[in-house]
């Protein structure tokens, strides 16, 4: 099988971890070789509940009884599509109640350029330096890392990067910004959060000026920061909000939502302004309402908090300089590259599965299940501690 994978599927870097899956279950991925893992990575923030969680499986199941997939998106009424947009609409605070589902976090974001620039017929788009927003070339041309943009250019026109916390950044919003696209904590730059009410002032700025605030909720949203959304903590309300990953529980989706006045400008003039076949997916709708519900109905948003706690308190240990995030969206910056990709390497040969951020290469980020347990908790972090003197003592040595 690691041939084959090899030669037949592409790959996104040289060198892929390639564990070789057998099942995955709650907290933990199982390999061929009858291996545990431990896993602190949650399919990089996407499996909110973990692996094969019941109330997720059984809505797949019982959705794939009636029927997978009957029209292109917004043609047919299928319930599970409109329960999770009402669903959704019901938590989150007014204008933002109209939904577009797509297939990804990426085209939520191309969704989102596209209904800012009709919306307001201007077309500059600002956007934060060290931004990841996806991988397509509308989200590569507001990535705020050249080196990985230029070999594909040329890119969208008129997109430009501010400085992410920097208030002088502010003044460059003008009667010209069709939109200001942020995400509301920083991800592949380190998970930086916004400080001294960023957000809150482009919120005000983009409103004087008749520009729109999108802020992309990709990676922070569906419970990982201790609230629904991240930008709850903030006191900012976006005019488009962008969502992904853990939307899904494990399936492909996102979607972006703005109020019903704007939302309906992708309808018409032209029409088709936005279309997509699977967007919608009546199956991985019923997952990502399923993950919803459990979300709202349980205390898993409200306990990531207190399990945010719990992993600072395990986590004090001399190579880690600084533990940034909020909730279950952790990064532990420590003090070189190298030690990172020993630490994240490492552990994974100790059965713990961690990861690297985009474009802080001393960060290993956790970002585990939200029903990750307090014993899995202490599981993992021991084997970090574990992995961290070890190297310490072959550093004296």
């Amino acid at each position: 099988m690691k041939n084959d994978f090899f030669t037949y599927q592409a790959q996104t870097t040289p060198h892929p971890l390639a564990l070789e899956i057998s099942h995955a279950k709650g907290s933990y991925i199982y390999d061929t070789a009858g291996n545990t893992h431990l896993d602190f990575v949650a399919g990089v923030s996407a499996c909110s509940l973990g692996h094969c969680h019941p109330r997720i499986t059984t809505a797949i199941k019982n959705q794939l009884d009636k029927y997978a997939h009957v029209m292109v998106y917004g043609e047919y009424i299928q319930q599970p599509a409109v329960q999770l947009s009402q669903l959704l609409a019901q938590q989150l605070p007014a204008p933002l109640e109209t939904t577009y589902l797509v297939n990804s976090g990426t085209e939520a974001i191309e969704g989102a350029m596209k209904l800012a620039r009709r919306a307001t017929g201007r077309k500059e788009i600002l956007y934060a330096d060290k931004a990841y927003h996806g991988n397509t070339m509308g989200a590569l041309s507001v990535m705020g890392f050249e080196e990985r943009k230029k070999p594909f250019a040329p890119l969208i026109p008129e997109c430009r990067a501010i400085t992410f916390n920097d208030e002088a950044a502010i003044s460059e919003i003008t009667e010209s910004t069709a939109a200001v696209l942020l995400e509301t904590i920083q991800g592949g730059a380190g998970f930086i959060e916004p400080t001294h009410d960023f957000l809150t002032k482009i919120k005000t700025r983009c409103e004087a000026v008749g520009a729109l605030l999108i802020l992309d909720e990709i990676q922070p949203g569906f419970g990982r920061t201790g609230t629904l959304f991240g930008f709850m903590n903030y006191n900012v309300v976006p005019d488009i909000l962008v969502m992904g990953k853990g939307m899904g529980g494990g399936l492909p989706i996102g979607a972006f939502t703005a109020s019903k006045k704007l939302m309906t400008l992708l309808s018409d003039n032209p029409k088709l302004g936005h279309i997509t076949t699977f967007g919608g997916n009546p199956v991985i709708a019923s997952a990502a309402l399923a993950t919803l519900q459990e979300l709202t109905e349980s205390t898993l948003i409200k306990d990531t908090l207190t399990k945010e706690a719990y992993f600072r308190k395990q986590l004090n240990h001399p190579s880690i300089k600084e533990i940034r995030g909020r909730g279950l969206m952790l990064a532990l910056i420590v003090e070189s590259a190298e030690l990172a990709s020993e630490i994240i390497l490492r552990c994974k040969e100790r059965g713990l599965i961690l990861f690297w951020l985009l474009f802080e290469p001393k960060a290993v980020r956790i970002t585990p299940p939200l029903t990750i347990s307090e014993k899995e908790i202490k599981e993992g972090c021991d084997i970090i501690k574990d992995v961290m003197n070890q190297l310490l003592k072959e550093n004296e040595q």
